[in-house]
């Protein structure tokens, strides 16, 4: 085949030119601003309310610990929900032990109480 001829083909096949659809909106990514407000408002829903005056909060679970320090507590007493948010540190048990020692209770050294 001719080369002219087959660019001559190839104009001749529009895309999106005269007479197609427009698109009418500019598509917008989510952001994580959306999805916090989303969890917010299930949040809400679920009836949770501000938990003042607490300073850390530790999670514990096997040799680690999840260490919160001013934490944004939330609870929902009625539905056993509670919302921990804030910055966090995931620190080995021994790391916080002579802070958290009164946290862990007395079963956990062998002291009687």
């Amino acid at each position: 085949m001719d080369v002219n001829r087959l660019q001559k083909l190839a104009g001749a096949v529009r895309t999106g030119g005269k007479g197609s659809v427009r698109r009418k909106k500019k598509v917008s990514h989510k952001t994580t601003s959306t999805d916090d407000k989303r969890l917010q408002s299930v949040l809400k829903r679920l009836g949770v309310t501000t938990v003042p005056g607490i300073e850390e909060v530790n999670i514990f679970s096997n040799d680690t610990v999840t260490h919160f320090t001013s934490p944004k507590v939330q609870a929902a007493t009625p539905s056993n929900t509670y919302v921990i948010s804030g910055l966090s540190q995931t620190k080995k048990l021994q790391d916080l032990l002579p802070s958290i020692a009164s946290q862990l209770g007395a079963k956990i050294f062998g002291l009687r109480v």
